[in-house]
């Protein structure tokens, strides 16, 4: 098993209509205005830009992004990651009634150096932070949505 690999899976469910979510995550410059764990964007040209994270634990990371994939038709935003984190991460939305069902899926391997040498007994925690990122990005996008 490679300690460094992470594949991660979350839902939400979120009261607004798909085409709302879909320019919602699409605008990656904004996820630092309703993602506290987003600190910040900063575009490169029209399909990619670096992102830096952090969340409680007390370290960033820092990758630049690059879309792969962006289809409002069926409803997937997928990007391709390379930095502190090497690997591609995809959202895919299903309209629910007049809500939205939005699916992310995270494959990644760690690259900085800290996370490799605490790849073992960190990864729990590291685990367990990426849970509480997700939670704070499903709230904070909800609220995004309520006052759009």
């Amino acid at each position: 098993m490679d300690w460094s690999h992470y594949r991660f899976r979350a839902r939400w469910t979120l009261a607004a209509p798909l085409a709302a979510v879909y320019d919602a995550l699409e605008q990656a410059e904004d996820y630092p205005h309703w993602w506290p764990q987003v600190r910040a964007v900063d575009r490169i040209d029209d399909t990619s830009g670096v992102i830096r994270i952090r969340s409680l634990l007390p370290y960033d990371l820092t990758f630049t992004a690059r879309e792969v994939r962006g289809d409002p038709a069926a409803g997937v935003l997928e990007i391709a990651m390379t930095g502190d984190l090497d690997g591609w991460a995809r959202w895919t939305l299903t309209a629910v009634g007049s809500g939205t069902q939005a699916d992310y899926d995270q494959e990644v391997d760690v690259t900085k150096p800290l996370m490799r040498r605490l790849a073992v007994p960190g990864r729990p925690l590291f685990r367990a932070n990426h849970t509480l990122m997700m939670r704070a990005g499903r709230r904070g996008l909800a609220a995004h949505l309520r006052a759009a």
